[in-house]
């Protein structure tokens, strides 16, 4: 598309927008039925290109892009009528009479602008969200996975093609999307272009959620059980060839059981993707020779303690465990975003924690310990998007668990529930009689002690109404009408 015609997009999804189509449920929920046939539909073409992009295999796919996907729609249709409704809240004496409730409404029009390490999950589960708050939608698939973006080009055939527009290309295209005034930026990616996202969303006041990365840090307790440790560990560095934001960065371990967390790794290396990964049809590739290039030269000064090897031309890198690596090493002054696991040897978990936190906070941190206190030690004394002890990665597939960053890893959060209300304003609503001004005589002048006493009675108590609302809110205004009269009898 050509550039000039961008701002034409996002006009066209705000004027579609603002007809209000998107505002019933029923629209709601047939968009999100259409974007699950969608992904049925072309599940094959999803599937190919994947494997084009990123030598996915179909099941891989099927298991890490599209599985939690389709749940995510489910919940999203199941629960549609309970997030869209008012939100009671608790009240104080003053407004016991009136209606006081949260009003979820929809932002306007969104920019999402997706990721290549998993281009369908990461572009199309903020979809779903957006969807569900009725926002229309200026969707942005990463270049970098191009075979992909082809098939999300195909979105506006099962979609509303006016409310969800998808736009393709490179640089030159997303800056152009950056310009325009948007209601909210959605954006997974690195930290750098984050900031520039950011710098473009406060032209025009718009709020960002940014779904980063970072250097993730795995602790192992010399007390735990290794075997299971390292082959939890082993799974959820080299999915998808390490090109995953929440993958363990670093291994955190004392020196006396480094050699042993080597081999344990090892052995699971075999278990998962035989002696010859390369061949193997689980394990992936680089996403480019730009990355791959990137990669290699973290290898600079570093003991190479399994794999190593690697081949250019198929952007291949074997899985790899260096070993007594320094803080000061290559490898640890920027996320790895690959196939390659440092262990940094250090005396303890308070060593551990204070290694953790004098650097970025990561987007999720991992502990693996048979030790409740060494959980609870790390859970208080440092900072993280998500905190998970004695696995990797899981906490993603949990829709209730809001997924995202803190500090340079990240800001909002989404998943389920949490993507509906991310991409909703909660508009707080009060809706008040006209009559019994009375009891509002406290707050006009002159300002009396009096006054100031009974206002401390009615502003600071609140009241929470369960299924005796209607009696307890009858007696309760009886109660308060005469006492207001007895202070402030009518004049004559």
């Amino acid at each position: 598309m050509p550039l000039e015609q961008l701002p034409l997009v996002a006009l066209q999804a705000r004027k579609a927008f603002q007809t209000g189509r998107s505002k019933p449920i029923d629209f709601r929920v047939q968009q999100l039925k259409n974007l699950q046939r969608f992904i049925t539909e072309k599940q094959k073409d999803i599937t190919d290109a994947l494997k084009k992009d990123l030598h996915k295999s179909e099941n891989g796919t099927l298991l890490y892009e599209l599985l939690g996907l389709e749940g995510e729609i489910n919940m999203a249709i199941a629960n549609l009528s309970v997030w869209m409704a008012p939100r009671p809240v608790a009240k104080n004496l003053l407004t016991i009479s009136d209606e006081v409730y949260i009003q979820p409404e929809p932002l306007g029009v969104v920019l999402i602008i997706g990721a290549w390490n998993y281009p369908i999950t990461v572009t199309l589960q903020p979809l779903v969200g957006a969807i569900a708050a009725g926002n229309a939608v200026v969707v942005k698939p990463s270049e970098v996975s191009c075979h992909t973006a082809k098939v999300l080009e195909l979105l506006p055939l099962y979609l509303d093609p006016e409310m969800y527009p998808v736009v393709t290309g490179g640089v030159p295209e997303t800056q152009e999307l950056l310009k325009q005034r948007f209601d909210h930026i959605f954006y997974t990616g690195n930290s750098m272009v984050g900031k520039l996202v950011m710098e473009a969303a406060a032209r025009h006041l718009t709020p960002v959620t940014l779904e980063l990365g970072g250097k993730n840090p795995c602790y192992i307790d010399k007390d735990c059980d290794l075997e299971i440790a390292c082959r939890r560990i082993t799974w959820g560095k080299y999915i998808n060839c390490g090109q995953t934001c929440i993958s363990p960065d670093y291994i955190l371990c004392e020196p006396s059981i480094q050699d042993k967390v080597v081999e344990e790794i090892r052995k699971s290396i075999k278990e998962f993707y035989t002696d010859d990964p390369k061949t193997f049809i689980d394990y992936g590739r680089i996403i480019n020779q730009r990355h791959f290039k990137r990669i290699i030269a973290l290898f600079e000064g570093s003991t190479v303690a399994i794999g190593g090897e690697n081949d250019e031309s198929q952007c291949y890198i074997a899985p790899t465990v260096l070993r007594d690596v320094t803080p000061e090493s290559k490898v640890m002054q920027e996320e790895i975003f690959g196939p390659v696991l440092p262990i940094v040897p250090i005396k303890g978990v308070n060593e551990a924690i204070q290694f953790i936190n004098e650097r970025e906070k990561p987007l999720a941190l991992y502990v693996f310990s048979s030790s409740n206190k060494v959980i609870k030690q790390m859970i208080s004394e440092t900072s993280s998007g998500a905190l998970l002890a004695n696995d990797c990665l899981i906490h993603y597939t949990i829709s209730d668990l809001p997924f995202g960053g803190v500090g340079n890893s990240g800001m909002g959060c989404y998943h389920g529930k949490s993507t509906f209300d991310q991409l909703s304003h909660l508009r707080s609503c009060l809706i008040k009689r006209l009559g019994m001004e009375q009891l509002n005589g406290m707050r006009y002048p002159p300002h009396t002690a009096e006054k100031l006493r009974l206002a401390r009675l009615l502003l600071l108590k609140q009241v929470s109404l369960g299924r005796v609302r209607h009696l307890v809110q009858a007696t309760t205004l009886i109660m308060l009408a005469a006492f207001v009269v007895l202070l402030f009898p009518p004049a004559n």
